[in-house]
């Protein structure tokens, strides 16, 4: 058997190349023949994933996360001279403090504002995995313009007047503070012109921001995994998953994209925790205990071999 172990990051657990390291492990265990392909989406991990298949250099720059703490932050420069800025590395989501009427964006544009300051010669802004639901307005008050080309590689598809009730509960909004976001969001008449455009949501409205100043906004998964030329054909399995398998998985989220290019290929994708099933592949539910993360990957390879 040929198998592909192309996961993305459990987050805050492990990261996708570590992932994809434990299904090969577990796959060889059980007579199989791996190959790891570590995959994202413009989530967490999307510039170590794209250094991997692309090469590159990282560099440092310290900003604010989205509630002011100082944070140093990695960005990768690619041979060709594209800077690659992700959004997760700024402002990540944190578990342990979600206020999504606080959380400001402004340690993303000051990460942006580093990269501009080396000289690249294009952008690939990298959005998903953020605790900010802002629709960029901390971004905009350090970033004005875009001097260089830019993309944005986008996590999800959903449009910025979607996104307040898609990602807000999951970013600590009840009803009320839905609401608040959503009148917010309205309410930007610099941003009227992207409120339904696909994408425009992703990281907490950030997408619609940098459209705005003239960025490209592109689906994440389908460029990583261009860059990552993955091919499923010439493999009797594909395993891809990530900490959370739930109704966003197929809005542009690196596994529902595998799936999708997985067809006429047997395809298991695993969560964590699976709220919801994704149709037409075998969806495995781990034991949902980050700290048998590693453990439960290994285990589900070797199954899925012997099986």
């Amino acid at each position: 058997m040929r198998a592909l172990a192309c996961p993305a990051s459990l987050k805050g657990v492990l990261d996708a190349p570590a992932a994809a390291a434990a299904l090969a492990e577990g796959l060889r265990a059980g007579g199989a023949e791996a190959v790891e392909l570590p995959v994202a989406d413009g989530g967490e991990g999307t510039a170590e994933v794209l250094r991997l298949a692309l090469g590159g250099e990282w560099r440092q720059a310290d900003v604010q996360d989205a509630f002011g703490r100082p944070r140093s932050v990695r960005w990768l420069l690619l041979p060709d001279g594209t800077a690659v800025v992700e959004s997760a590395a700024a402002v990540p989501l944190d578990p342990e403090r979600l206020d999504p009427l606080a959380a400001s964006s402004r340690g993303y544009g000051e990460l942006v504002a580093a990269a501009l300051a080396e000289g690249p010669t294009g952008l690939l802004l990298c959005l998903g995995g953020t605790g900010t639901m802002d629709a960029g307005a901390g971004l905009l008050e350090v970033v004005g313009e875009l001097p260089v080309p830019a993309r944005v590689a986008c996590d999800v598809t959903a449009t910025l007047a979607a996104v307040p009730r898609i990602f807000g509960p999951q970013k600590g909004a009840g009803p009320a503070e839905v609401a608040e976001l959503e009148r917010r969001f309205a309410a930007r008449e610099e941003l009227a012109l992207f409120q339904h455009e696909p994408g425009g949501g992703a990281g907490g409205g950030l997408g619609a921001a940098l459209a705005s100043l003239g960025a490209e906004l592109v689906p994440g998964a389908g460029l990583v995994l261009d860059a990552a030329r993955f091919d499923a054909s010439g493999y009797d399995l594909v395993v891809t998953g990530e900490g959370r398998v739930d109704a966003t998985t197929a809005l542009g989220k690196a596994p529902g994209e595998v799936a999708r290019r997985s067809a006429g290929t047997r395809c298991a994708v695993f969560g964590g925790v699976v709220e919801v099933e994704i149709p037409g592949v075998e969806t495995i539910a781990l034991s949902g205990d980050p700290a048998r993360a590693r453990e439960d990957l290994v285990a589900l390879g070797r199954d899925l071999a012997l099986a």
